[in-house]
């Protein structure tokens, strides 16, 4: 999942990525292990379940005088390495902090 924000202006104010996915290892080190090939022991499992909701939170400093942002949410599916990314979902919503 990648989240940007961006100022009225179109300024990107920030960026952040997160990671879903099982996190395991092959019980002969404590490295972490990522790919289903590798996956002998799960240690906890991150990822993305089926018709559940998942929330989560992310906060970006907005700079001095900006008090909107839009906020644009989109989900990839990475197969194999970050080069293999395959586009699921995107949302963009416009936040203000004026009621």
């Amino acid at each position: 999942m990648i989240v940007t924000a961006k100022s009225p202006d179109g300024t990107e104010i920030g960026k952040a990525e997160r990671h879903y996915h099982p996190q395991a290892t092959n019980c002969r080190d404590t490295k972490m292990k990522y790919g289903a090939q590798w996956k002998v022991a799960n240690l906890r499992d991150t990822s993305l379940q089926p018709y559940q909701t998942k929330a989560d939170t992310i906060e970006f400093d907005l700079p001095a005088g900006v008090r909107t942002a839009e906020v644009t949410v989109d989900l990839v599916y990475q197969a194999v390495n970050p080069d293999n990314s395959y586009p699921i979902h995107s949302v963009t919503n416009t936040v203000t902090l004026d009621r």
